[in-house]
This record gives C-alpha cells, structure tokens and sequence, in this order.
C-alpha cells in the first residue's frame, strides 16, 4: 500500500512539474516571433485560432496569427465568429507603407466583389489614408487590427492606436478574407490561421 501511495505522490509530482515547465499561456513560434496561447481585446480572451508565415518569393515578409473567442475551422465560421477579434501582425523585414498598403488593397479587392467593395469605400480609403500616415514598418514592428464590438476596427502600431475606428463589421471580415479568402495573399499561410496546419 505504501509502495502503491509512493508512485501516486511521485506521479502527481512530475505532473506538477510539467505543467511548471509547460504554462497554460505557452507561446506558439513562427519563424522566431512568438505568439501568446490568449490576449486581452475590449476586456475579452482570445485564443489563437492559428498563427504563420507570410512570405513572398524567398522573403519572409511578417508572421501573422488570428485570435478569436473560439477556435474555428471554416472561413464561414471565422467571419460570423461573435464577440472581439485580433490579427496579429509581426513584421520580418522593412516594408515602405506605400508597399505595405499597396498589398494590403490588393489582397481586399482580390477577395471581395464590386458590391462588397461598394459598401466599404469610405472604410478602404479611411484605412489607406492610415497607411499613409506613417513612413513605413521596420523589422520587429508589430501592426494589429482589432475588431471591438459596438465601437468597430482599430489598428495600433507598436500599441499606440493609429487612424480612426471604422464602424462596419463588413470591412472588418473583408481584412480577414486577405488571408483566408478565395484567394489569400499567400495560400500557405490560410490553413495554418484555420488551425489546419
């Protein structure tokens, strides 16, 4: 019995020690930049719905994750997901904004039709003129773009807002379908945000 109450102590005290080693927050890592399991957004947690790698010819461009209340699977279920949402943008190598913004309508207009983008034209030009504002994103800038809800998308730059709230959860789920879209800016990188990979 005593040899019986010996292994349950040792058992429960490697399991202790494991989970010390292994926190319940542990980070995610994409090519160096490390993604945090939840985040705080308008008083709500997140998870990480998954994280990956942008990257254009040989170059790695940004790592990206996307949060939500819930982990979904569909791009269906991630643009009805409720509740607050982040994407999480850590960039790898300087971008000019002009480049930045550039790619960044490219990949909304790809992945929205003429009505959509007749809907959102005072959120798009609004949100360019944003990118415009700063002279461009340097190697370990991190950019997030926050859906709040009853309040709209708000972006920060290294944590300090930048640009106004756009209202319109429409605009908000076009910014999405960049990477998960019909045609994502990069087609490795929208299974991994699914949690596919």
């Amino acid at each position: 019995m005593q040899s019986f109450r010996r292994t349950i102590l040792k058992s429960a005290a490697a399991a202790v020690m494991l989970a010390a080693a292994f926190p319940a927050f542990a980070a995610v890592d994409v090519a160096g930049v490390k993604f945090d399991d939840t985040v705080t957004v308008a008083g709500q947690t997140l998870k990480l719905n998954g994280a990956g790698l942008r990257t254009k010819v040989v170059f790695k461009v940004y790592a990206l994750g996307l949060y939500l209340q819930d982990k979904k699977t569909t791009v269906a279920d991630v643009l009805a997901a409720p509740g607050a949402r982040r994407v999480h943008i850590h960039v790898l190598r300087e971008l000019t904004s002009e480049d930045f913004g550039k790619a960044f309508m490219a990949g909304l207009n790809d992945n929205t039709d003429a009505a959509e983008r007749g809907k959102i034209v005072p959120q798009t030009k609004q949100f360019g003129e944003m990118f415009a504002s700063f002279p461009g994103l340097k190697k370990g800038d991190v950019l997030t773009v926050d859906w709040i809800p009853n309040s709209g998308t708000q972006c920060y730059l290294n944590g300090k807002p930048v640009g106004a709230v756009l209202p319109d959860q429409a605009f908000y789920n076009a910014i999405l379908r960049i990477w998960i879209g019909d045609k994502p800016v990069d087609s490795s990188l929208k299974p991994q945000l699914l949690g596919e990979k």
